[in-house]
């Protein structure tokens, strides 16, 4: 049992664990990920990609590969009680650049698992996780492989192991939540109706005193006519424990059966009870029985130990957040450990990733069960897209921005929306489109900029009278000073106004000028303002006029 190293070991490996090493590796950490299951399990778990997640692997350079297998989700159908009811249209602003999306969770894995092997990883299968050990400087984990026991010593660890996970267990962590008492039956059939393609279907029958006693919930796939449907396991005899017959067979709370699911048949009858129009299911992949659970980690964190996605939070599958909240608890993680392996993370950088990601996992949760027990949202439709989209995350007031940065705007505006002024400090950054650049005959995109190599971004704006030398003599001065303090993990793109003339004389920092006019419509940017962007593509700063001195201080909040 002789001791092997990695500077990370990442425990699990679904769509979270695969996100975390992808970015690990991609950033030169060295990375192991295993998985106590020796195949990829081939099911329609988590379907829905939410827009923001399509950026987020559009930086990591996988989204081409995604939209490629992909289906456009165009909005859902809801009938009560037979009749037709709201129709909704998953519409967002133009300048989004992606739309919702439906993949079936063992196609997510497996372009996640082909794009973590570019960079020389693969999956280390069958291999479970028995206990771990810290101390100041290394993580010792037990694991039972398939050539025998075997003990790794890793710098950090990154449990992406699920809902039961035993990374969780072994640090100790608490998990205080709820179930819901309602069993579902969960398949994924092809269903024959006439009901227009890519749009999701929801029936709702009430009882005689009004109450909801009955749902059918499918959200299509890729595929010809291929749906995942959910709906209520249906009452019947209970067994010795407690459970109604069909049901108690590899059940597991907020989980996927490993036993028997329901049949053709009985995804048949719920079918005839509850459609709207005539349907026949066929071609079954795949059938579950699970329960839904609600749960928050106390933790995100302790010592050098992490915990992502269902590790740390769990919910109702209202409105597809799962996933994708954990992707991005692993996009989040993933810059902060690089730097803090590079030996240039300011300290308390890493404890910066709790205090981001337990109150966006602690807004889904509640959220997620609010919608599940019928509360509606007393937003408007275009703010519950956007949420949904997961475009409205922020870390305004986390400890990575300045504390005054933000005060006095938008008040009240404590979900991103951002009105008439721009992003603010911890707001996703906008993309932006229309950029000219020289050598160029094609308008580009600020995410062409953003996504160059996975550093900060600085971006200044040069209004439309550039003063000449003394201009450039300052813009460089800015540069360098970033640059500095960033120890050269920094890329520097100056914004010129649409109206500019020329870019200022002597200026040799790559430059793009905004044409359309698109920069300043989505930032609203002062002439000679700043804007740092994040590797994980929020605004860390916005600086009106900022001397390299206030730019080096912010700097320091992440960097050594």
């Amino acid at each position: 049992m002789d001791d092997t190293e990695t500077e990370v070991l990442v425990v699990g490996a679904g769509p979270v664990g695969l996100t975390a090493a992808a970015e690990l590796r991609r950033r030169g950490v060295g990375c192991r990920i295993v998985d106590r299951l020796d195949r990829p399990q081939p099911y329609a778990k988590a379907v829905g990609v939410q827009p923001r997640t399509l950026e987020v692997w559009e930086a990591m350079g996988l989204v081409g590969r995604v939209l490629d297998e992909a289906l456009p989700l165009l909005g859902q159908l809801t009938f009560v009680d037979g009749e037709p009811g709201p129709r909704l249209e998953l519409e967002l602003p133009a300048e989004v650049p992606y739309r919702f999306a439906a993949l079936p969770q063992d196609t997510t894995e497996r372009l996640l698992a082909e794009h973590l092997a570019g960079f020389g990883t693969r999956v280390e299968r069958g291999t479970e996780l028995l206990g771990l050990d810290q101390d100041d400087d290394h993580v010792r984990a037990e694991l039972a492989t398939p050539d025998g026991p075997a003990v790794l010593r890793a710098r950090y660890v990154l449990g992406c192991d699920g809902a039961h996970s035993r990374v969780r267990r072994a640090i100790g962590v608490g998990f205080e939540g709820d179930a819901f008492p309602e069993r579902y039956m969960l398949g994924d059939v092809e269903v024959d109706w006439d009901l227009p393609g890519g749009y999701g279907v929801r029936c709702l029958r009430h009882s005689g005193d009004g109450a909801p006693d009955d749902v059918l919930v499918c959200i299509p796939l890729p595929g010809h006519r291929r749906y995942r449907v959910s709906m209520l396991v249906p009452p019947g005899p209970e067994d010795a424990d407690g459970t109604a017959d069909g049901a108690a067979a590899g059940e597991v709370t907020h989980g996927l059966a490993g036993g028997q699911g329901p049949g053709l048949a009985d995804i048949q009858a719920v079918l005839d009870r509850l459609s709207p129009r005539p349907a026949t299911a066929g071609a079954l992949r795949w059938s579950s029985v699970f329960r839904i659970s609600h749960r928050l980690a106390d933790r995100y964190r302790v010592g050098r130990v992490f915990l992502a996605g269902d590790a740390a939070h769990i919910h109702p599958p209202t409105g597809a957040q799962g996933m994708n909240t954990g992707v991005q608890d692993a996009y989040n993680l993933a810059w902060k450990l690089a730097l803090a392996l590079r030996g240039a993370a300011a300290e308390g950088l890493l404890d910066s990733y709790h205090a981001e990601r337990h109150p966006v996992g602690a807004e889904v949760v509640g959220r997620t069960v609010r919608h599940a027990r019928g509360e509606a949202d007393a937003d408007d439709l275009a703010t519950v897209l956007l949420r949904q989209a997961q475009l409205l995350v922020n870390y305004r007031g986390g400890p990575l921005g300045n504390e005054d940065e933000n005060e006095g705007e938008n008040e009240g505006e404590g979900e991103g929306e951002a009105i008439g002024a721009g992003p603010l400090a911890g707001d996703r950054a906008p993309d932006c489109t229309g950029l000219e650049r020289p050598l160029t005959a094609f308008p580009q995109r600020l995410f062409d900029l953003l996504r160059a190599r996975p550093h900060h971004a600085l971006l200044l704006y040069a209004g439309a009278e550039p003063d000449g030398p003394a201009r450039s003599e300052r813009l460089h001065a800015l540069a360098d000073a970033a640059r500095a303090a960033a120890h050269g993990l920094l890329d520097v793109h100056v914004v010129l106004a649409g109206d500019a003339p020329a870019p200022p004389e002597g200026l040799l920092l790559p430059y793009a000028r905004d044409a359309v006019g698109s920069f300043r419509t989505a930032y609203a940017p002062a002439d000679g303002e700043a804007f740092l962007v994040r590797p994980d593509g929020y605004l860390a700063a916005r600086l009106p006029a900022p001397t390299p001195a206030d730019l080096t201080a912010h700097l320091r909040r992440t960097f050594r």
